[in-house]
């Protein structure tokens, strides 16, 4: 194998969905704390220390303890290149979520474990679906009182439409739960509150260890829930995880750090490396030599004493080099892309090389759109991103027709960045022109 087959071999890019505040943030602080991306993990909501999640770098997020904006982390781990995409949760913000998906080649699905499958987690799903990505749940806040796992299963299967594995198996919960059984390694991993985690192999779930640990009583309770898992339960088949029919179940607490690394160590081994990619042209294999990829991300003022514009881009094959020149197929332009810059959040460093699956930020003075191709070779269009029907509507007018230029300019950066969509009426000038090359109307409002 060369190089460039190695390389794309070990990227895992991967976004992270859920409902509001059921600990996707602080999940990603955790993976960032075992990949050794930081040295200490941030609080979402850590007014107090002031140390507050390195993926809520924004000023109103830090205020308000929720992601606003997505967020671009990557970290080595075990020989993997991890490149994460912390989205927000909150449906104002659903939008800028949709459109991040399309640069994942999997999703880690997050689940509070007292609240069950939530509104927000099954419009994002249903993203995922579409796409037929594979999706990874893990089910959060074991170590508070909630529903039933079995039921919580159930709920998956259910609502989502979904079948599920568990991975591992919880070993009571709330203030009973004292740790995980891991199916497939044979491997008791104890909880302990302000401990680490100890991890024991065992032979099975009646193993006599696992009763000197955790007592008769869930023992035998954990005995008889793995044996109804075995004869009832869906079997494990990576083709099925593979073509996003069949999810795998973590259980775990991210707020104390428990289940965290042993999800991390599965999930990298199960999500599938880089995945071709649909063109006008045919499918765009990620080892593939000539250097393609697009723009699913456009962020301004990432630096406000710069007034910057970064574009975020997906590579999706061949070779990445800093200098190099591109053609970008919306406009037919050759680019030369000189600063090249990649990203833990705000922070970012230039980079020299990157692979497909990698997420790199393009410096723009406003000549990329999002949904742009950038191509080394050839003149063809990656797959275009979904547009989603507007969840909000509001009308808008300009006060101060002496600012009418700077009001205009401000909308079209808005529609670039992909924050809103723009109606026109027809009874307004560029309206009447509108309509006449549509011959239809349009919504009136913004």
């Amino acid at each position: 194998m060369n190089r460039l087959h190695i390389e794309v071999a070990r990227r895992r890019t991967f976004a992270i969905i859920s409902h509001p505040d059921a600990g996707k943030t602080t999940l990603t602080e955790k993976l960032l704390l075992f990949g050794g991306a930081i040295r200490e993990a941030g609080s979402v909501k850590g007014r107090k220390t002031d140390k507050h999640a390195a993926s809520d770098w924004m000023e109103i997020e830090k205020q308000r303890g929720i992601s606003v904006t997505s967020s671009v982390l990557e970290f080595t781990y075990h020989g993997y290149h991890v490149n994460i995409l912390d989205t927000p949760g909150h449906q104002d913000f659903s939008e800028d979520t949709y459109r991040t998906l399309a640069a994942a080649d999997s999703a880690v699905m997050l689940i509070d474990c007292a609240k069950g499958v939530e509104a927000q987690t099954i419009k994002l799903f249903e993203v995922c679906a579409k796409r037929r990505i594979p999706i990874f749940t893990f089910i959060n806040k074991m170590d508070r009182q909630g529903k039933d796992p079995f039921d919580l299963l159930e709920e998956i299967e259910s609502v989502l439409g979904m079948r599920s594995y568990p991975m591992n198996w919880p070993i009571g919960m709330g203030s009973e739960f004292c740790g995980i059984y891991n199916r497939h390694r044979f491997r008791l991993e104890r909880f302990e509150r302000q401990k680490d985690t100890q991890r024991l192999n065992v032979n099975g779930p009646d193993d006599p260890q696992i009763r000197e640990e955790v007592g008769d009583l869930l023992t035998d309770r954990l005995s008889e829930e793995i044996a109804l898992l075995d004869i009832a339960g869906e079997p494990y088949d990576i083709e099925r995880i593979e073509n996003g029919e069949l999810t795998p179940v973590f259980f775990g607490s991210a707020i104390t750090n428990f289940g965290v690394e042993a999800f991390l160590e599965d999930f990298l081994e199960l999500a599938p490396p880089p995945s071709p990619r649909k063109s006008d042209q045919g499918l765009i294999e990620p080892i593939q030599t000539a250097f393609s990829g697009f723009v699913f991300k456009i962020q301004a003022n990432m630096n406000p004493a710069h007034r910057d514009r970064v574009a975020f881009l997906r590579v999706c094959s061949g070779k990445f080099e800093r200098g190099m020149s591109v053609r970008n197929v919306r406009t037919g332009k050759t680019l030369k892309l000189a600063q090249p810059q990649q990203f833990m959040a705000q922070d970012r460093s230039i980079v020299e090389e990157a692979y497909a699956g990698d997420i790199i930020g393009l410096f723009d003075p406003g000549q990329f759109r999002v949904g742009d191709t950038l191509c080394e070779k050839g003149s063809y269009q990656l797959e275009r991103l979904p547009k989603f029907p507007p969840e909000h509507f509001a009308k808008i007018t300009n006060k101060n027709a002496m600012r009418y230029k700077q009001y205009q300019k401000g909308l079209e950066q808005l529609v670039e960045e992909g924050a809103i969509q723009k109606y026109r009426t027809f009874l307004s000038r560029t309206g009447r022109n509108h309509h006449r090359r549509c011959r239809r109307t349009t919504i009136p409002s913004v």
